[in-house]
């Protein structure tokens, strides 16, 4: 029997393709209804939103790090210039998930020459800088170094050459210890810093003027918005705000001043400081010996400093603010000044010397310098020949708490304030510092020691600077700056007048009295071998002993070292009767004071005669700030950056002086 099939049902199977065709129609078009919402909700709703990341993907905000202010002297001397260098730099955003930085490293260290310190402070940098900020990886590159990243610039993707601004110092070690130095970031001040204002930047202020004016002289970084491929390879300038560059610093130092104070110095270890004891601006100041801080700027080699850290005459050391000298008899006029104030003696009481002086009970002798004693000596006359023995009594008679509070007046024992970094403080000793630091009670004797100055008595060429301003100011107070003018968009106040008076129980006629004391010292006194016709000088010798003598045993110059000899010292103001600067001079191991005032008189000569007739000037005498403005290229001071530390200073000698000056006798002088 033959088997049966059903016949198909056309009509419902066209029903059914239909109803599938019209269901396949219907979810592609409610996909594509979803697609459109999401992307309307996309580009309505979040366009700015993502239109900023989209952007962010190709177009790069990046930094433009301001210049730094030029520093010029009181005349328009430029002091520390600007100049371009090429640098390679790297962002975050240029490095890739899949990038090893520590194997790109290694691979660029051969071309680039990249050392240790290279290395470390460019992953410092890095972890800390934003996606756009380009990175430095190696500053101040050559031809060489260039040419040989170009040739395999491909490699690197994103490292690029760029040119950036750093510092040049072109009388080298003439101003070293005043205007300091810049230097690359480290990790502290990373830390410290405003990431944002530092932004593009590689330097920073160390030491000196360019530390303690860094908020002036770092500018306003700007910023530039640049569209870049995967690469990070520049298509287009989008826009750009510019940087604003940093203060211009004027300071009250003058080139010539600081070029003759630094040749009485030259092969001398020791400090001049001169200030206008009517304002508190410095002049000049110099330590010798000094260094060369071009080399600091980019980076010192290890031989170079090394040369610098172990020289004997520590030339890193800047004696003028940091150095602790026993001041010896330079402080016996503001000393003297003390019995006027506490009434225990006047201008006519007078005491006999017979060449020492001991303490009631006491067998210990203290000696003058005159073995054979004074005489009869008032205090005018303590002044003129130094005698040790009318202090010695005055001491007795005060006692150190009272001593310590005039003293202290003048600015001894305490910063005076000077606006350069890491000022010593010296010190004024008393018996609560004998027993905070030493444990043990103060002695009569050492009242006697600190009224000449030695002991543990401890003061700074600045501040024998200072107080000698402040007695030729007849008390009034003023505080020792650099800082003359700035100029730029950022404000700054400049104090340039007395800051107040020291209390005094005397009588003007009193400060008068003991300038004329320390006229005579130059006249006829210890002070005689720098006698001028042309101005009077006030000034007072002082002798600060190295190696101390046994009692009864005489100095015997010929049984000591060289660095075994007597520091000279100097203090001094001029002209006397209306004072246009005050000076301060130790000369290490000068033997005597009056050695250190023979190197304080071409300094004087030089400020009250010279200076107005016909001032020193550098060789490439510039008025504005730019190498390239003076048609000065990169690799024409390149030799500068590569000199040895040990080198001698760059600054030209002067040409000789145009009025001749008055020779200086050699004759030998105790005090």
């Amino acid at each position: 029997m033959k088997q049966q099939f059903p016949l198909k049902n056309v009509q419902q199977e066209k029903r059914i393709f239909r109803s599938r065709i019209f269901f396949a129609i219907g979810l592609v078009l409610f996909c594509l209804l979803l697609l459109i919402a999401r992307y309307a909700y996309l580009q309505i709703v979040h366009y700015e939103e993502l239109s900023t990341a989209s952007d962010k993907n190709r177009i790069r905000l990046q930094p433009i790090a301001p210049a730094r202010g030029y520093i010029y002297d009181r005349n328009g001397i430029l002091l520390a210039d600007n100049f371009p260098v090429f640098t390679a730099t790297l962002s975050k955003s240029d490095i890739l998930e899949s990038d090893n930085i520590d194997e790109m490293l290694t691979r660029l260290t051969p071309i680039l020459h990249l050392t240790e310190d290279d290395i470390q402070r460019f992953k410092s940098r890095i972890k800390t800088a934003k996606k756009t900020e380009r990175v430095t990886l190696k500053l101040n590159l050559n031809e060489v170094d260039i040419a040989k990243f170009s040739e395999v610039k491909f490699q690197f993707p994103g490292v690029n050459i760029e040119t950036q601004m750093t510092r040049y110092y072109p009388h080298g070690e003439l101003f070293a210890h005043v205007i300091g130095y810049v230097g690359r970031i480290n990790d502290k001040e990373l830390k410290s810093i405003d990431k944002e204002a530092y932004a593009g930047t590689n330097l920073i202020g160390k030491i000196g003027v360019e530390k303690s004016y860094e908020d002036l002289l770092h500018g306003v970084p700007g910023y530039e918005s640049i569209e870049a491929d995967a690469h990070g390879n520049v298509l287009r300038h989008l826009g750009r705000k510019e940087s604003t560059r940093g203060n211009d610093l004027y300071l009250s130092l003058d080139y010539g001043l600081q070029q003759v104070a630094a040749e009485q110095l030259a092969d001398k270890r020791g400090a001049i400081v001169a200030i206008d004891p009517r304002t508190g601006e410095l002049l000049a100041l110099v330590s010798s010996p000094s260094f060369n801080p071009n080399l600091f700027v980019t980076g010192i080699g290890h031989e170079d400093y090394s040369a610098l850290r172990d020289n004997l005459d520590q030339p890193l050391y800047n004696r003028a603010l940091q150095g602790s000298y026993p001041p010896g008899s330079t402080i016996k006029p503001m000393a003297a000044l003390a019995g006027i104030h506490y009434g225990t003696t006047d201008w006519n009481a007078s005491i006999s010397d017979p060449g020492y002086f001991h303490l009631p009970g006491d067998s210990h002798k203290f000696r003058d310098w005159k073995k054979t004693g004074h005489g009869v000596v008032n205090m005018h006359k303590a002044i003129m020949v130094s005698c040790d023995t009318y202090f010695y009594v005055q001491a007795y008679q005060l006692g150190i708490e009272r001593l310590n509070t005039w003293m202290r007046q003048f600015g001894f024992g305490e910063k005076t304030g000077v606006d350069l970094p890491n000022e010593s403080s010296g010190l004024y000793p008393n018996p609560e510092w004998k027993m905070r630091t030493r444990k043990a009670k103060w002695l009569k004797g050492e009242t006697i020691s600190v009224s000449i100055g030695q002991g543990a008595f401890i003061a700074t060429p600045l501040q024998l600077a200072m107080a000698t301003a402040i007695t030729a100011n007849h008390g009034a107070h003023v505080t020792p700056h650099v800082l003359r003018a700035t100029r730029g968009a950022k404000p700054h106040e400049i104090i340039n007048a007395p800051t107040g008076r020291i209390q005094f129980n005397g009588t003007e006629d009193d400060w008068v009295k003991m300038r004329n004391a320390m006229v005579d010292v130059i006249e006829s006194g210890t002070g005689r071998g720098i006698k001028t016709p042309n101005y009077l000088i006030a000034g007072k010798t002082g002798t600060a002993q190295v190696k101390s003598i046994a009692q009864g045993k005489r100095y015997n110059e010929a049984l000591l070292t060289n660095r075994q000899l007597d520091h000279g010292l100097f203090v001094g103001f001029a002209p006397a009767e209306n004072p246009e600067i005050a000076i301060a001079v130790i000369w290490e191991n000068g033997r005597h004071g009056g050695s250190a005032a023979r190197l304080a008189r071409p300094v004087l000569d030089y400020w009250l005669i010279q200076r107005k007739k016909k001032p020193l000037l550098p060789a490439n005498h510039q008025i504005t700030g730019g190498l390239m403005t003076a048609g000065i290229k990169p690799e024409d001071i390149e030799a500068n950056f590569a000199s040895g530390a040990a080198a001698t200073s760059t600054a030209k000698k002067p040409k000789p002086t145009a009025t001749p000056v008055q020779p200086i006798s050699d004759e030998t002088i105790s005090e």
